[in-house]
């Protein structure tokens, strides 16, 4: 009868912050709190959502201050990993970087997160630093590799891209 909504990345507001916190829990071992995301919203970090058919999928928050921005959090919930999400809202987050006149952004990422590592990697991301046992784990702690890009106009493929996803077949943003 109808057709699906177009996938969308838009800004998270308070009332996706209980989806937010299901999916942070189905996706995190040491998931962050509903005061992390709120105090996150209240400052004004640029946080997003991705949604499809009314259904948030994923979200983003970043930090940004004095030309530095910081990648605080990136997720797409388990049964909607592997379909492009992660993707379309790491570049949500690079357009706003860009936006807001980021010279450079940081981001920390799980050691063992070699998905998340190569597509920071793929995107200019290299890496600065090990944070040594960062975050927990189940058994003890595990290292943070720190990542940073230079930002520059020129390295945007997609920098005039709208950030409204639309879903067909396998068409992703920057393909």
């Amino acid at each position: 009868m109808f057709d699906r909504l177009p996938a969308s990345v838009r800004r998270m507001s308070l009332l996706d912050l209980k989806t937010v916190l299901d999916i942070e829990r189905q996706a995190y071992d040491f998931p962050w709190t509903e005061g992390i995301f709120r105090d996150c919203l209240r400052v004004g970090y640029p946080s997003w959502v991705y949604e499809q058919d009314r259904v948030i999928a994923g979200y983003g928050v970043m930090s940004v201050a004095s030309g530095e921005g910081h990648i605080l959090n990136l997720c797409v919930a388990p049964d909607f990993q592997g379909q492009g999400i992660g993707t379309a809202l790491f570049r949500a987050q690079l357009v706003a970087a860009e936006a807001l006149n980021v010279n450079t952004l940081f981001l920390e990422v799980r050691a063992s997160n070699a998905v998340a590592l190569s597509l920071y990697r793929k995107n200019g991301f290299n890496e600065i630093g090990l944070r040594k046992n960062y975050y927990p784990a189940k058994e003890g702690r595990e290292d943070a590799v720190v990542l940073a890009k230079q930002m520059n106009v020129e390295d945007f493929p997609f920098n005039n891209e709208v950030v409204e996803i639309e879903k067909s077949g396998t068409k992703r943003p920057g393909q």
